[in-house]
């Protein structure tokens, strides 16, 4: 079962202090991360006893020579078509794993859209809205926030789009 605490622990991420720092409401679930699961948001979203459709995985992908952070529900995939034309760009592929890595400065499986080291521009999927709120990593394996998708794309300065496909 997912612990959660809506103050700043100590050992805070990036994420959670950018939460904290911006005043906005969210709530922490931590669990057990199982290296063996083959889906990082779905066992989020199980573990926290939560529907994937609201559980959000970041994805960083390369839109024209730039990276590109999209924000889409675990229970689909990316549109990187969607993705490109969100953004004015012509084509999308994903972002090699390491590049992510260094930009975001988070683990893949753990990469945050919030409290990145280097601010990429950020799409959020429109599916987001249809939800009070959404969960999404806080920027370590077994940790994510839940939080308003209003305060997301504030925070992100989200392009909101129809990016992610069921």
């Amino acid at each position: 079962m997912a612990k959660k605490s809506k103050k700043q622990q100590p050992g805070g991420t990036p994420a959670t202090v950018a939460l904290t720092a911006a005043g906005v409401e969210f709530t922490v679930h931590s669990y057990e991360h199982d290296p063996s699961h083959p889906s990082y948001g779905e066992e989020a979203a199980e573990a926290m006893g939560v529907s994937p459709d609201r559980v959000f995985k970041t994805l960083v992908a390369d839109v024209d020579g730039e990276l590109t952070v999209a924000v889409v529900p675990v229970a689909g995939s990316l549109d990187l078509k969607a993705l490109a034309s969100a953004v004015g760009g012509k084509r999308a592929a994903m972002a090699d794993p390491a590049a992510a890595e260094r930009s975001s400065g988070y683990v893949r499986g753990g990469i945050s859209p919030l409290g990145q080291r280097k601010r990429l521009r950020t799409v959020l999927d429109a599916s987001a809205s249809a939800h009070a709120t959404v969960c999404v990593s806080a920027g370590r394996r077994g940790l994510e926030v839940e939080l308003a998708p209003e305060d997301l794309a504030k925070l992100t300065d989200a392009v909101v789009a129809a990016v992610g496909r069921a």
